[in-house]
């Protein structure tokens, strides 16, 4: 089984895959698509998840993302078909940077995708290409709450802390009109069910052959975060407008 198959069943449970419960991503949804008939891309969309939720509650919302992803797009589009939103969405099979279009979005999503670009400034820089003047950004990244050990920023990568964070967003051109730091149930009720639907995946699939795998997978992820990040790894999700002078 391949990473991604693997963190498909871990992600079962959770399919946002951040560490956001539901009242949060409606809240950020509420705040990025404020007359809900924007034109939406989710770079690294996944199984699509932020804009189903996005399409479901705005009937003249239109949609596109890209993934690289394939069986993901196959379960949005899927999913997509059976909330009766599949005529608005449009899903891409490529590499972020290799999309283009033809207009500008009013509002660009990327959750949980910050490595896939070499973190959350190459993520805003990407999302800058396709927005239209006056849109507004939906971003979601990692940042130390508390001083991290070097086993910690080995594994997650050199994160600054909330206030750098926030101010290197400013200084790249950005301002936050909206924003949510995970809480601590967020934060851990999103650990407990990844790696927790692993383990009952493997428990329930004693034959299969990757289940051996899987177990020590969901048994190595769960003490890595117990053990390493748990009381220093935060997550914020920020709405986020160009800045004048730098539009």
């Amino acid at each position: 089984m391949n990473r991604e198959q693997m963190s498909a069943i871990a992600h079962a449970e959770h399919p946002i895959k951040s560490p956001l419960d539901d009242d949060s991503v409606r809240r950020l949804l509420d705040r990025g698509l404020a007359s809900g008939n924007e034109r939406v891309l989710d770079l690294g969309c996944g199984s699509g998840e932020w804009l189903l939720r996005a399409l479901a509650t705005r009937p003249q919302l239109h949609a596109e993302g890209v993934d690289v992803s394939e069986d993901a797009l196959a379960q949005a589009r899927s999913a997509a078909t059976d909330l009766g939103v599949e005529k608005r969405l449009v899903l891409h099979h490529m590499k972020a940077e290799d999309f283009t279009c033809a207009e500008p979005f009013d509002v660009v999503l990327s959750f949980g995708a910050a490595h896939a670009f070499g973190g959350l400034l190459p993520t805003l820089a990407a999302a800058r290409k396709y927005l239209a003047p006056g849109g507004r950004v939906l971003i979601g990244d990692g940042f130390w709450d508390r001083p991290p050990s070097q086993e910690a920023i080995e594994m997650l990568g050199d994160f600054t802390d909330l206030a750098t964070t926030v101010d290197r967003v400013v200084a790249d051109g950005w301002t936050p009109v909206d924003g949510h730091v995970s809480t601590r149930r967020e934060l851990d009720d999103y650990e407990w069910a990844c790696w927790g639907s692993l383990a009952a995946w493997a428990l329930d699939h004693p034959a299969h052959p990757d289940s051996a795998d899987g177990l020590t997978m969901a048994t190595t992820r769960r003490n890595e975060w117990l053990r390493v990040y748990r009381d220093t790894w935060g997550f914020v999700s920020l709405v986020l407008r160009q800045t004048p002078d730098r539009v």
